[in-house]
């Protein structure tokens, strides 16, 4: 067993019981995804591999907004287990790496600007966005919303993608909201050209979607525009 094996272990048996969206089938997407799109860029494949298999690990949502302790619980992991069982494998300055992209990876409602860059940063963050688009993002989505109780669809209520971090942590809007609030702007804010490719064709996909789904209902009231593309 190597590090990424043994890393990919601890993830999948802490997150056994994670909300469907965000569990190990997430981050196993995540991972295949930056791996892929790190083939066509110049970056620390460990550093890549291991932020994407630990990026969700304590997530804040799921923790009262803490921003901390998904950082935190990588850090200990990579310090008391991952480097200790593999010396040779990982550096002090390469957990420092995992530990600033997993500060740094969210998306916060898109408002905040990020206070650490890195190539590496760059394609993990791309590979989380895929997840968050196209069919699976759709799938993740509605998910997310049945487990936290919010409506699919309300007319009266009408997207909010200019709200403030504080807001978009908050949620409770009906998960169609999403789509405006997240989903639709992420192909505009991917970093590199494999991401961005990528992104363009679930992006696609999601309109379809959309366009399919107010057909079906026969109602698109004001402020659930669709972009052009």
């Amino acid at each position: 067993m190597d590090i990424i094996a043994f890393t990919a272990s601890f993830v999948q048996r802490t997150m056994e019981a994670a909300e469907g969206g965000h569990d190990w089938w997430h981050i196993h997407r995540v991972h295949t995804n930056a791996k892929k799109i790190a083939q066509s860029e110049s970056v620390d494949p460990i550093v890549v591999e291991l932020a994407a298999l630990l990026h969700d690990i304590a997530d804040a949502k799921f923790h009262n907004g803490d921003e901390t302790i998904g950082p935190a619980t990588a850090k200990l992991f990579l310090e008391t287990q991952a480097q200790p069982a593999f010396p040779n494998q990982l550096s002090p300055q390469q957990i420092l790496h995992i530990v600033r992209i997993i500060e740094n990876i969210s998306f916060k409602g898109g408002k905040e600007q990020a206070q650490f860059h890195s190539k590496e940063l760059a394609v993990v963050q791309d590979a989380d966005r895929l997840d968050a688009i196209g069919a699976i993002g759709i799938a993740r989505t509605f998910n997310y919303g049945g487990f936290k109780g919010s409506e699919i669809f309300n007319p009266t209520l009408p997207p909010n993608p200019h709200m403030s971090k504080e807001e978009y942590k908050k949620g409770g809007n009906p998960s169609l909201n999403h789509f405006w609030e997240k989903l639709l702007l992420l192909k505009d804010r991917m970093n590199t050209e494999t991401g961005k490719r990528l992104a363009a064709e679930r992006h696609t996909f999601m309109l379809s979607y959309l366009c399919h789904f107010f057909e079906e209902t026969g109602i698109q009231p004001a402020g659930f525009e669709l972009p052009t593309q």
